[in-house]
Parts: C-alpha cells; sequence; structure tokens
C-alpha cells in the first residue's frame, strides 16, 4: 500500500497527539429535518445570491449561531468581527432574447437558448455578444498537458473561431490511459475547458453535453447555465473567459458534425489518443446575438467561531455553501423555485447541528469556524474568495471538513469522500468511523470529479488538509441496492432542479449519526497539537509543508 507508511504514522500519533477530545454528544433528527424544511422552504427563494432569499438565509444563519452560543467571526468592522464576511462578485445575466443562427452548408436554422444549447452570460465584460458565422473547430479534449505530452492544440490558433470541446478526460471511455482511468482529473471539469479556451483567444468555447462523461443530464446543464451568473471581480476576465461560453445537446453536435462529412464518434476516438489534430467544421458556422447586464454586487460569507481556549490562532473549519440557484426556468409543472433541499440545506443543517454542539461542550483548546460560503453553485466562489482572502491564516487553519448534500435518510455502514486524496485527515476520520463499524468507500463516482466541485477544493489546492464528506451508499434498510437507486433517481429526477425539495418522509437519523464521526474527527483536533498532512506523493503536500514555518 503506497501509503501505509503515513497511515501508521498517522494512527500511532493520534494518542500522542490528542490531550483531550469530548465525548461526541447526540444530534437531532427533527432538529436537522427543521432546518433543511425552513431553508429550502419557498419563503427562501432558492437561496439565491444577491436575492431577498440571501437576506433571509443569512439571517437565519446568524440567528442559530447566536443562539448555538457562538460568536461572530467574519470581517473586523470598527475592531469588531461581524457575522459575515463582504464577498464582491461580479454578476452577469442575459437581458432580452438570444439568437442563435446555425449554418449548414449555406442552410440556415435557429437554435433554441435551453432545448439546444444552454449559452451563459458573458463573464467576458462584454455588454454585447455578436457575432456572424464564425468558424467552428473541433480541439478534442480540449487539453495542454505537458506533464503527459499531451496536446489538443498543435498549434492550433482559436482567434475568431468557436472551440468545440468534449466533457471530461481522454481516458473516460476506456478506463485507461495517461489521466487517472475513470478518475477525472482537472483537466476533465468544465471550468478548466473555459480557461483553456479564453487562455488561447478563442471566440467561444461550446462544451458537448454526454449524460455519463458530464455525470448529469441536460436538465441539470440547462438550469445551471441559463439563469445568472457570477464571479470573483477580475482586472481582465478575457482571459479567464472568451466571449461566448456554452453547451449544446450531443445529438446536435454529431448532426454538425455530418453536416461537415465527419464522424462524431470516429472523431472521438481520435481525441482519445496523444496524436488527435483539431479538425475544423467546414461548411458549418454559428451566429449569435445576444445582450448582457454586467454589474458588481457584494454577497455574503456567514462565519461563527467557538473561540479556544489555548491557542485561538489555529483553526478547524467546517464548511458548506449556503446558496442554491433561486429562481430559474419553470419545469414542466410550472415550478420556477429551485429549493436545493438536499442540496446544499442538508449541509447547513448539519453545520448548525455541529455548531449546537460546540457551543454546549467546554471550549476546545484551539478554535472551531463554521464557514457557510456563498455563490458555490456559479464556480466555488465564496469559498474561493476566502482562501484567497483568509480571515484566519491558511498556515494556522488545521483542517477543512466540508459538508455538501448530506443523505436525509437512513444510516448506511459506510461514507465516502470526494475524490480520492489521501491525508492524514482521511486517516483519522477512518479510524473514528471504524469504532463505529462504519468503512470508508471508494468515492463512488471518481469520474464526476466531485473533488473540484465542492468548497473544500479551494483550500486544498493551497495545501490546507481538506476533505468533502459524503453519505454512504450502503444502506442498513436496504443495502446498497436502494442507496444506489436513491443517488441515481436524485441526480436524474432533482440535482438542479426545482423538485429539489424537503421530503416529510425522510428521516435524517444517518445524518445525525454521522455528525457524529464529523464531531468527533473535529474537536480531536481541536483538542490537540497535530497538524495533518497531504500523502507524500500528494499535489497539495509541498504548498503545506511551505507554511509550516508561518504556523504560531
Amino acid at each position: 500500500m503506497k501509503n501505509a507508511s503515513l497511515v501508521l504514522m498517522g494512527m500511532a500519533a493520534l494518542a500522542a497527539q490528542a490531550v483531550h477530545a469530548a465525548e461526541a454528544p447526540a444530534f437531532d433528527p427533527k432538529r436537522l429535518a427543521q432546518d433543511v424544511k425552513v431553508l429550502s422552504s419557498d419563503e427562501f427563494e432558492g437561496r439565491g445570491p444577491n436575492t431577498a432569499g440571501e437576506n433571509k438565509t443569512v439571517d437565519y444563519l446568524v440567528q442559530q449561531f447566536k443562539a448555538a452560543g457562538l460568536k461572530p467571526g467574519g470581517d473586523l468592522k470598527g475592531g469588531q468581527r461581524a457575522w459575515t464576511q463582504d464577498v464582491p462578485l461580479g454578476r452577469f445575466e442575459i437581458n432580452g432574447p438570444v439568437k442563435l443562427t446555425l449554418t449548414e452548408g449555406g442552410a440556415s436554422r435557429e437554435l433554441a437558448q435551453g432545448p439546444d444549447m444552454a449559452v451563459r452570460a458573458s463573464m467576458s465584460g462584454l455588454k454585447q455578444v455578436s457575432f456572424k458565422n464564425a468558424p467552428l473547430v473541433f480541439v478534442g479534449y480540449g487539453v495542454t498537458a505537458p506533464e503527459r505530452k499531451w496536446d489538443d492544440f498543435k498549434g492550433m490558433d482559436l482567434k475568431g473561431k468557436l472551440a468545440v470541446v468534449l466533457i471530461n478526460d481522454p481516458d473516460f471511455e476506456t478506463g485507461q490511459g495517461e489521466f487517472g482511468g475513470k478518475a477525472m482529473t482537472y483537466y476533465g471539469r468544465w471550468t478548466y475547458k473555459y480557461e483553456e479556451m479564453a487562455r488561447r483567444g478563442a471566440l467561444g468555447t461550446i462544451i458537448v453535453h454526454e449524460t455519463a462523461p458530464a455525470s448529469y443530464g441536460w436538465p441539470t446543464v440547462r438550469n445551471s447555465n441559463t439563469n445568472v451568473m457570477y464571479d470573483v471581480v477580475r482586472k481582465e476576465p478575457r482571459k479567464s473567459h472568451a466571449p461566448m461560453e456554452a453547451w449544446i445537446q450531443r445529438d446536435l453536435a454529431a448532426a454538425m458534425f455530418k453536416a461537415a462529412g465527419l464522424d462524431f464518434e470516429a472523431l472521438k476516438k481520435q481525441a482519445q489518443t496523444r496524436d488527435f489534430k483539431p479538425v475544423a467544421l467546414k461548411g458549418v458556422t454559428l451566429s449569435a446575438d445576444y445582450a448582457v447586464d454586467t454589474q458588481v454586487i457584494k454577497s455574503k460569507n456567514v462565519v461563527a467561531i467557538r473561540e479556544g481556549s489555548k491557542q485561538p490562532g489555529q483553526v478547524v473549519v467546517y464548511s458548506g455553501h449556503w446558496d442554491h440557484l433561486g429562481v430559474g426556468q419553470p419545469d414542466a409543472k410550472g415550478d420556477k423555485i429551485y429549493n436545493g433541499a438536499i442540496d446544499n440545506a442538508t449541509g447547513l443543517a448539519a453545520m448548525l447541528e455541529l455548531a449546537r454542539a460546540y457551543g454546549k461542550a467546554p471550549a476546545p483548546q484551539r478554535s472551531v469556524v463554521f464557514l457557510a460560503v456563498t455563490a458555490e453553485e456559479k464556480g466555488l466562489l465564496g469559498s474561493e474568495y476566502y482562501a484567497s482572502n483568509p480571515l484566519y491564516p491558511l498556515a494556522s487553519t488545521v483542517g477543512v471538513i466540508n459538508m455538501d448534500a448530506l443523505s436525509p435518510r437512513g444510516p448506511a455502514r459506510n461514507f465516502n469522500i470526494s475524490g480520492s486524496a489521501k491525508l492524514e485527515l482521511l486517516d483519522r476520520l477512518v479510524a473514528k468511523a471504524k469504532q463505529s463499524n462504519i468503512s470508508l468507500s471508494p468515492d463512488p463516482k471518481p469520474e464526476a470529479g466531485y473533488f473540484f466541485r465542492s468548497d473544500h477544493f479551494p483550500f486544498a489546492k493551497r495545501g490546507v488538509p481538506a476533505l468533502s464528506f459524503g453519505s454512504g451508499n450502503d444502506w442498513i434498510e436496504g443495502g446498497v441496492e436502494a442507496g444506489e437507486a436513491a443517488e441515481t433517481a436524485y441526480t436524474e429526477k432533482n440535482y438542479h432542479q426545482p423538485s429539489d425539495e424537503f421530503d416529510p418522509a425522510w428521516t435524517f437519523t444517518g445524518m445525525a449519526r454521522d455528525l457524529g464521526l464529523l464531531y468527533a474527527v473535529g474537536s480531536e483536533l481541536a483538542n490537540s497539537t497535530a497538524w495533518p498532512n497531504w500523502s507524500l506523493d500528494s499535489e497539495f503536500r509541498t504548498a503545506r509543508d511551505k507554511s509550516a514555518s508561518q504556523r504560531k
């Protein structure tokens, strides 16, 4: 086992490093249910940033943190901490209709925003995106990876062109290759695709949607990309965003390839090899015209703290995002409120229950911070802003436990984390779980790239040991079959859709049990002198090691 020495070292050190840790309290499923019910109610309007729903959400969280006996942990104002951290964001919204005209072999037809393509409000700084007959170029998976000797572009100049790109990694379909098999690398994320095409000066990026490699269906793509967009405020936005950023239905893309005399599936196979070269879609062009309303707004991260008694400057962080999609496109029933009950009112409820436990327990030696971040659904923006502008130094941040979309049902025999990262923080969680006969299972969908999709990632890439906890799928009642069926049904029918609503039948007993594990690990760290690290072969280890001299 590659990480065996690290695991043994971490386990052997636990007793020596831990001074004392409070026994895990009982967590109340009824309180969890009540918090989820309130936060995902229509009254909160889908918890969209910069809306009345944000104000209600922030007020509710602050109220609950106060009642739990915690103190404000946010921005310093007049020498005192506030309950929030201001997060300036660029806000981008398409104003009016989106006109899209596809020309194939001289014949033109209109494409529909939503059913055919999902065009995002441009974050390039342009207030009007308008171009005629732009040529399209297929660039495979759109990857530049020198360390893998991989270049999908082969010198292709993308200026003035629309890059058509596949989602996920080149070895997703075969499960073998230079990119870790089924487990997604950052090269497979749509965020990387957009960033890389912008770096290359493309007029636009059009990602071809396929459900398996994307890990979600077209309704999720449409709902997530045709509403208000947000981004961190950038001095040179064109370096990060091409004028057009969009997704396209797979069958429509294949028809475009056919009109250009190309075979989509054959070219996709070629794109899975190092020898692939970009291919122009001859005779196929796209015209677009749409206006974009751009503003700079302030959203808020909510921050509460249980101050440490001996080393208050050293912090353990529990995080989760408070936002969802707000009010957007109506579904077939006419429902326009994206309530986000599971995603992520469950994580917020878990955070509040943990806060109540810490508030009742004796003060830990280190501080414990509860960080509810904004704009996760827009690209981890709240956590990215915090990690770029930390209220408590990252070098002195012991670890981060993130909670996103937990199961509101009964307990499972297992749990997972997003991705397959190796770190001592996970070793501690595994050890605590083993005491309760709960086991760690591999990320059930490593190809989905969840490691890059949750709010622990901005901390991880800066070296802070961080993980995102996932509920298990081997249910005590129903086993793996029931757990996987529920996960599949949620992804297909509810994820990023108005139907992600509170269900009175949810028991929350599994979440209550899991919170005992998360409390035990956090409390142990908060009452120790331990500094967990990444495994020796982790890409995040170097950054963590460099910060060691800054710790007090």
